[in-house]
């Protein structure tokens, strides 16, 4: 996925996040280890959402173990730096585009 259509999925998933009431913190931010696409929060819980788009196969596809990781890593590093989010409860989740549908999975770190 390019720069241009990434951005565009991602303003998408912020506009349909919004929707459901949550409250978008952080987009885009970036570690050595990757990027965190966008942090809400919502019910006092901390969303870290990795959003993926794709026409040809379905996205979820390209969230590997090692993505995981890195995710996981920079979530670390995003805590670290943000104190005031150490208590909350936090959930990694997922939000894919496939031929223009939404899918919004939460926890998939518990999957």
């Amino acid at each position: 996925m390019n720069y241009r259509k990434g951005f565009e999925a991602e303003n998408r998933a912020i506009e349909y996040l919004q929707n459901l009431n949550f409250k978008i913190i952080t987009r885009n931010f970036y570690t050595s280890y990757g990027e965190i696409d966008i942090v809400a929060s919502k019910n006092s819980i901390l969303h870290f959402v990795e959003v993926k788009s794709n026409r040809s196969f379905h996205p979820a596809y390209n969230i590997t173990s090692k993505k995981m990781a890195r995710i996981l890593q920079s979530i670390d590093i995003y805590l670290s730096q943000h104190s005031e989010y150490s208590n909350m409860d936090i959930s990694v989740d997922i939000l894919t585009i496939f031929n223009g549908e939404i899918e919004f999975i939460e926890n998939i770190s518990l999957i």
